[in-house]
């Protein structure tokens, strides 16, 4: 019950609500805990504090002029398309030319695949669960991995375990006691390449591996591939999802980091029953993905140079990892703070020496103005010991990178001084 009471006398005064029932929320919702990395946003948002913490795009990396072209030509020629309803599988063009698309660059799709639009990968995550879990069941997933998917996942009920990464991923003989163990697993969760936070990439062999472990023991995988398009180093490996010739692999792409995250367009290809249930789960949810935003997405893709687009990211990003990367050997390597060097993605994964209370560090660096998101945030245990911290290194400027860089290696080695 909302009960307003009037502040003060006098008519038209402003109204504060008083809040006199004790509300009760479902099981889903009532564990859930914010977002750690969106409640660092709170902090970020001060213009004086550099955030090394959100995951974002580089600023100049949106190809804004070709989207206003696009959308002014569109809203001008054939307005009602962009504003109307559309389908819940998604604006057809752009699932036939991007099923062209994965099939022909990536080897991605068979004949009993289909290919649904979502409001970003994120989606895929909540729908695939959603379509696949009671409460109770398990999902697999690397330890440590994104926040948003474990929160997904978390929403549903299920149990997460998490299984050790490796230098080249997935740790396979984890994993296998893992699938012996939780005959409730209904599917395993991977970011194979430039993994977040971590960042590490998952080795060819042990792509074949893990798909050949799901198909004995009859668990499907899902296979999270936002950053794939952003390699910046070593050879382009194959995703599962290419070697999947008997449906178990559903595969989750975006634009959101190779056009724009606003405009919230990803997509699912999976096997045809399970991708028919998501789109009746989709219904529910929000009818359809912004079909503005589909229609951008598709002209982008079948109109403009696409791959000179993506080879331009790249250079971008090649260009500021190696230079955020002799900022951690210049400032954190010395004070004893290790990493792993990367071959593409948006994100740097820290470790402080042993004995350095990390959530402390994490802290201390805020009072400092500076953001860095805690590795306790990604992992399926948040009771588990952690030394790790993630950097994004995408969205700051060279000269935010270079002094927030510089304010974690002061205070690193002013913590290792006193340990």
């Amino acid at each position: 019950m909302r009960v307003s009471l009037p502040n003060g006398s006098g008519a038209r005064k402003e109204k504060r609500l008083v809040y006199q029932m004790e509300y009760t929320f479902s099981e889903r919702a009532k564990n859930l805990k914010p977002s750690a990395i969106r409640e660092i946003f709170k902090y970020a948002a001060d213009p004086s504090v550099i955030s090394l913490s959100a995951g974002n795009p580089a600023p100049e990396a949106f190809p804004s002029e070709a989207i206003a072209k696009i959308s002014s030509k569109l809203l001008s020629e054939n307005p009602v398309a962009a504003l109307q309803y559309s389908v819940t599988e998604g604006y057809p063009a752009l699932r036939e030319h991007l099923k062209d698309y994965l099939k022909s660059r990536h080897n991605i799709g068979r004949a009993f695949d289909d290919l649904i639009i979502t409001s970003g990968a994120q989606q895929v995550m909540d729908l695939a669960t959603k379509a696949l879990c009671n409460s109770g069941d398990v999902i697999l997933c690397e330890a440590p991995s994104f926040i948003g998917s474990l929160n997904s996942f978390r929403s549903y009920g299920v149990r997460l375990r998490g299984i050790p990464m490796e230098e080249d991923g997935i740790e396979l003989a984890a994993l296998e006691q893992a699938l012996k163990e939780e005959p409730n697993a209904r599917f395993l969760y991977t970011i194979p390449n430039f993994q977040n936070p971590s960042g590490i990439t998952m080795s060819l062999e042990k792509r074949r591996a893990v798909y050949a472990l799901a198909k004995q023991y009859n668990v499907l995988i899902l296979e999270d591939n936002p950053y794939g398009d952003l390699r910046i180093a070593g050879e382009h490996i194959p995703a599962i999802k290419s070697m999947d010739e008997d449906g178990l692999v559903i595969y989750a792409g975006s634009f959101s980091k190779v056009l724009s995250p606003g405009m919230r367009v990803g997509y699912a290809v999976a096997p045809a029953p399970i991708a028919q249930k998501m789109i009746v789960c989709k219904q529910g949810e929000d009818v359809h993905t912004n079909i503005w935003a589909q229609i951008i997405a598709d002209e982008f893709l079948t109109t403009c140079d696409f791959d000179a687009h993506l080879e331009r990211l790249r250079a971008l990003y090649r260009k500021k990892a190696r230079y955020a990367m002799d900022l951690l050997d210049r400032y954190l390597l010395p004070a004893g703070v290790t990493y792993t060097p990367i071959e593409g993605g948006l994100f740097l994964w820290c470790r402080l020496p042993d004995g350095v209370d990390m959530n402390a560090f994490c802290k201390e660096a805020v009072l400092r103005k500076v953001c860095v998101v805690p590795g306790v945030a990604f992992l399926t245990d948040e009771s588990e010991p952690c030394q790790c911290f993630r950097i994004n290194f995408s969205t700051p400027t060279d000269e935010q990178l270079a002094k927030g860089i510089q304010i974690l290696g002061e205070l690193a080695r002013e913590v290792v001084a006193t340990k």
